[in-house]
């Protein structure tokens, strides 16, 4: 057919209505084998089903070990009838059983510990800041961190002279919790599809969606129905240097907001900033037309600023009038709590 499209072709690449007419017929009969071959793998999967026996034989079987194996939602039962469920099944009155074992005193019956496992991980791949950021897990909405609002400095005094006394100052700050939702209408049919494995598409899509979400929050949420992002203009970072173009950076600036940073923060501190960003710093060069960044050409290593690693996300506002274009410190600050 391709061989024939490109033979039939004018100097002004139209076909003719005839030469058309042919082409349509030759690509009709293509598709109507693609579905012909569907519908033949489609029944060999049923003959497949078909041709399973019904029972198994009776064989001897040796005693049953020791050791109980999984409890709770680890079971197989429990992760078996939780997906039964799923596909709205009818299941037996010990499988309901089944499906009580674990404790959960705030969410009742949750998904089985490998498919959360499952999505944990996809999160840990889907969103970069979780990376970088302190996570920790609570059991309740909401979580309370003491800090250090001052601390106390020592004096020099004369012999025998009266201690100063200095005290650090104690505050309390109070993580929120949020509800971040989506859900995936999918057919009866797909679910009872042996073939196909919804539970790992279902985790992997969740975690395309929620990490991307989360990311988004993380960076320039509001603190409004969502977490307080790193780039938030109300509770987020600091402003650090201002550059003098609203459309472009110079090294110098760079090197002013790099030592903008208290120097104990500094060894664990990051560049976080957008790929257009990245792109106007790898442009920069001196008078001999040399570039001044050289990127990393380790494999697995990301690159790096005055020796400090730099990751980019498309929610790092770009070079613009107001925009906070480069955020630089050390993200193990940022708490998270899941």
């Amino acid at each position: 057919a391709k061989a024939f499209l490109d033979s039939k072709r004018g100097n002004d690449g139209m076909l003719t209505a005839e030469d058309a007419a042919t082409y349509d017929k030759m690509e009709a009969d293509v598709v109507a084998l693609g579905k012909e071959v569907e519908r033949l793998e489609r029944q060999a999967v049923l003959d497949g089903e078909l041709a399973k026996p019904t029972s198994a034989p009776l064989t001897g079987k040796p005693s049953a070990p020791t050791d109980k194996g999984k409890t709770g939602r680890a079971t197989d039962e429990y992760k078996s009838a939780f997906w039964q469920v799923m596909r709205n099944k009818s299941v037996s009155h010990e499988v309901y059983n089944a499906l009580k074992i674990g404790e959960d005193d705030h969410g009742g019956f949750l998904a089985p510990d490998e498919f959360q496992r499952t999505l944990i991980e996809a999160l840990q791949e889907q969103n970069i800041f979780r990376g970088l950021a302190k996570v920790i897990t609570t059991s309740s909405g909401d979580r309370k961190i003491p800090v250090v609002a001052s601390k106390g400095s020592a004096s020099w005094i004369d012999e025998e002279a009266a201690y100063p006394e200095s005290d650090d100052a104690f505050g309390m700050t109070s993580i929120g919790a949020f509800k971040l939702a989506t859900m995936i209408k999918v057919s009866e049919e797909l679910l009872n599809d042996s073939v196909f494995d919804v539970a790992s598409y279902i985790a992997k899509e969740f975690a395309r969606r929620i990490g991307t979400k989360e990311e988004e929050a993380f960076f320039v949420g509001d603190g409004s129905g969502k977490p307080t992002g790193l780039l938030a203009n109300s509770g987020g970072a600091e402003l650090g240097v201002t550059a003098a173009s609203a459309t472009a950076i110079t090294m110098d600036e760079v090197m002013d907001l790099f030592y903008a940073l208290r120097a104990p923060y500094r060894k664990s501190a990051v560049f976080l900033m957008n790929d257009s960003t990245v792109k106007a710093i790898r442009k920069l060069k001196d008078n001999t037309g040399n570039y001044l960044w050289q990127p990393s050409v380790t494999a697995a290593t990301p690159d790096t600023i005055l020796n400090r690693p730099v990751y980019t996300s498309s929610y790092v506002p770009a070079l613009t009038a107001g925009a906070k274009a480069i955020a630089f410190g050390d993200l193990g600050f940022y708490w998270v709590a899941d």
